[in-house]
């Protein structure tokens, strides 16, 4: 009985003293970063999905992924907003690749063709969701890289704010997440290829007052994220990569009238 007893606090303290080192490590390859950038990831030729393309920070993923090459599946509820975001990536596709005499979406460029393709999704809805992700299978084939990006804000007190709101807020910034990634989630493991990328917010790490179902939206999100991210490293598979982006007030119209209190430059 003495000897087990001995033998759980050698385990603990054994197992303490290897928590502390891997956290140690992690400080140190994270301070390494700082001098050593690592190499930039390459999407080129990359089937890439991005909800909520027709504005904001999607579109703004839109134009940086095709600027890199990438070929590109916009998903938006604003189908106008959507293809405005598709004609501005062909002018893109258009400049990288001036000699080619179509002006339509496909674009020859050497070993591949860059193409946006575009689908009306309503991603808090997951039929709206999963019928999309299998036309995109059909149509286009195996995506690489998931932006979980589309969002929404009620701009309300809890009180003054409806229970239709408070509900699309979770759907769309929270649920919707749980459904674009069941959706491509089991090609990606079978192929132990993949990257997903969460868009929440430093609301998700943070509070302030009037936003309690937006930051509850985002805390949800990042636990998802971080689950998930654990999930995939539990079954080894090494091949899917986990991205969680948390901007601060970003100037696209969904925080308009919000104002910090200081400002660097």
């Amino acid at each position: 009985m003495e000897a087990q007893r001995h033998a759980n606090i050698m385990n603990i303290v054994t197992e303490f003293f290897v928590v502390t080192f891997k956290i140690i490590w992690s400080f140190v390859l994270a301070g390494g970063k700082w001098f050593i950038r690592p190499r930039e990831k390459s999407v080129e030729g990359q089937v890439c999905v991005i909800t909520g393309a027709g504005s904001g920070l999607g579109r703004f993923f839109a134009l940086e992924f095709a600027r890199r090459r990438a070929i590109l599946v916009l998903w938006d509820i604003n189908r106008q907003a959507n293809e405005e975001t598709a004609e501005i990536v062909r002018e893109i596709y258009r400049e990288m690749n001036p000699s080619a005499g179509s002006s339509d979406s496909v674009q020859e460029l050497p070993l591949f063709q860059l193409k946006v393709y575009t689908y009306f999704c309503d991603v808090s809805k997951r039929e709206s969701v999963y019928s999309t992700a299998e036309k995109v299978r059909k149509e286009v084939g195996n995506i690489d890289l998931l932006i979980n990006n589309a969002g929404v804000v009620s701009g309300r007190h809890l009180l003054e704010c409806p229970d239709e709101l408070i509900e699309r807020t979770m759907m769309v910034n929270c649920h919707s997440h749980f459904w674009t990634t069941k959706a491509f989630l089991p090609k990606m493991l079978e192929r132990n290829h993949g990257h997903i990328v969460t868009v929440a917010s430093s609301l998700g790490l943070f509070t302030t007052a009037g936003v309690e179902d937006y930051c509850a939206s985002k805390f949800g999100a990042i636990g998802f994220h971080e689950s998930l991210s654990h999930e995939l490293k539990a079954a080894d598979k090494d091949g899917i990569k986990m991205t969680l982006v948390c901007p601060f007030l970003v100037d696209t119209g969904m925080f308009k009238g919000c104002k910090i209190r200081f400002v660097f430059y």
